[in-house]
């Protein structure tokens, strides 16, 4: 899948099992709905350009409230993660990969998902990633895989 302007952008999955959804306001709907069209959304400071993510309505460098969802490359690198052992929700059988994702668009840029694709031997910090969305009735939830797997 790639955007008009040549972008990549993150395919779109469907899972077989019933993820909890969060509940879709008008604060967030670019967040978790903004998969639909295989991007990634985070907020940015419209004033100085710094990334907000979790989102906050003021830069936390410049305290502009000119802030506005924009959308990123969607590729980044492992900065940490844990393989979890105990199921949590039915039907997300176990094993499976909790990270911390670093965006290529700034240094401390996080976001916590899942990894999948991602054999346990080949799973190590800085290993570069992309995103793809698992869609879930009208939610479209972030997770990355291993870079290249297109």
């Amino acid at each position: 899948m790639s955007s008009t302007d040549g972008a990549p952008v993150g395919d779109i999955i469907t899972e077989s099992w019933d993820r909890v959804v969060p509940k879709i306001t008008d604060a967030n709907r670019y967040f978790w709905q903004g998969g639909a069209d295989g991007r990634l959304h985070i907020v940015r400071c419209t004033n100085c350009g710094l990334y907000l993510h979790p989102p906050r309505p003021v830069c936390r460098r410049c305290h502009s409230t000119a802030v506005a969802p924009e959308p990123v490359s969607g590729r980044g690198r492992v900065y940490s993660y844990t393989i979890n052992h105990y199921q949590w929700v039915p039907g997300f059988d176990p094993p499976y990969v909790i990270a911390t994702v670093e965006l290529d668009e700034q240094s401390d840029l996080h976001l916590l998902t899942n990894l999948v694709d991602c054999p346990d031997d080949e799973l190590r910090c800085d290993l570069a990633v992309e995103v793809l969305f698992a869609h879930h009735r009208d939610v479209y939830i972030p997770i990355f895989r291993p870079a290249g797997l297109r």
